[in-house]
């Protein structure tokens, strides 16, 4: 993929971009399969990938430079700034909410913030975008409410300019750090959840939630999951760490009782929607901690579901998994050597069947999809 950012030397996020999608594949499987060494697969499914480029459907963006001119993009570690509305990775659909947004910055006197000097309001910009109608989520970070007002009179010149933006809301992250959003959130549209669908399942998208970046390959990963618990006897599952219940809405029939558990109640609330709309009664979504609840728990389904963060699923669900013996794992990795070292301590497990999925091209990042079944 072609970059001008990266040949310029302005933008190093696409570490791999110099090679060829197949040969980054081949990396990366034979990064996971040296990981999983101690804990050889029974199969190996084909690795899965998606377009080289234009396949997010995300974008999070530092603002910095002047109310005037101000620049979307990043800082780089010395804090000069890089404007990024031209990188490859985000849609054509993309193009034309950075080009209004610049002007709107000024209409609505929104001053971009200066880590440097602690000043100003504006932090982040972040927009999501639906594939299922082309609807997209905008929200803004400030400093502090000082500019909702601006804000909220300035909206409707930019609603005119963009008819495309379903939900809009300002999020207050009022800390001096890189920390990307605060707990408040105020909505200026009645919508308050982006609508997606992947595979004919429903999900939904809300602020403080979080959603896969990458469509294509998320779908398939989903459709994956699905098809081998179908293939599997049961009919009682656990889906932990489950966000907006991809996994779960996907995996469930209406035969099987299945639990979903995530710590966010955004995610919950989203999951708790799609999950009525399927006409599911036997999907139960809660906002808990998945480890605590797991190990709280005295019915033993026969298939769990764990899809955790980088830092993997933790010694203390691993003995409690390996206690109550669960027939069936399936582990959803965005961090292999992390799950290499949960799957060590599982050792009452084979590993059935290992998958990846390319969600980060250009980069060494990849998911992974694995079944353990109990020996």
């Amino acid at each position: 993929m072609q970059c001008a950012l990266y040949d310029a030397g302005r933008c190093r996020s696409c570490q791999w971009i110099e090679q060829p999608l197949s040969q980054q594949l081949e990396a990366k499987s034979l990064d996971l399969r040296q990981l999983l060494g101690d804990a050889p697969a029974a199969e190996w499914l084909p690795a899965v990938s998606g377009p080289e480029k234009e396949f997010r459907n995300k974008a999070k963006m530092v603002v910095s430079g002047s109310v005037e001119r101000p620049l979307l993009g990043m800082l780089h570690k010395d804090g000069t700034p890089e404007d990024l509305t031209d990188c490859p990775l985000y849609p054509a659909s993309f193009a034309p909410v950075f080009e209004a947004l610049k002007p709107f910055i000024a209409r609505a006197g929104l001053t971009p913030y200066s880590v440097a000097r602690r000043r100003g309001e504006l932090k982040y910009l972040l927009l999501t975008e639906s594939r299922l109608d082309g609807g997209m989520m905008l929200r803004f970070v400030l400093r502090s409410e000082a500019k909702i007002a601006q804000l909220r009179a300035a909206l409707p010149w930019l609603q005119a300019q963009l008819p495309q933006l379903k939900v809009v809301s300002a999020n207050i992250q009022p800390v001096h750090m890189a920390i990307m959003e605060g707990e408040q959130e105020i909505f200026f549209t009645e919508a308050q959840a982006l609508a997606e669908r992947f595979n004919d399942v429903p999900l939904w998208i809300r602020p403080r939630s979080f959603f896969q970046t990458n469509p294509a390959v998320a779908s398939a990963l989903y459709a994956a999951a699905r098809d081998w618990v179908r293939a599997l006897p049961v009919m009682h599952m656990w889906d932990l760490f489950c966000g907006v219940g991809g996994f779960g809405l996907h995996c469930a029939t209406p035969q099987m009782r299945l639990t979903g558990i995530e710590i966010s109640p955004e995610a919950i609330a989203c999951a708790r929607q799609s999950s009525g709309e399927l006409g599911l009664s036997n999907l139960h979504f809660q906002a808990l901690d998945s480890t605590q609840f797991a190990t709280g728990q005295g019915a033993v389904p026969e298939l769990v579901l764990v899809n955790p963060p980088r830092r993997g699923i933790g010694r203390a669900l691993c003995d409690y998994l390996s206690a109550m013996a669960p027939a069936y794992i399936i582990y959803s990795s965005c961090n292999a050597r992390s799950m290499a070292d949960d799957i060590s301590r599982l050792p009452d497990y084979r590993l059935a069947r290992v998958q990846l999925f390319d969600m980060f091209p250009h980069t060494a990042h990849y998911e992974v999809l694995t079944l353990l079944v109990r020996r």
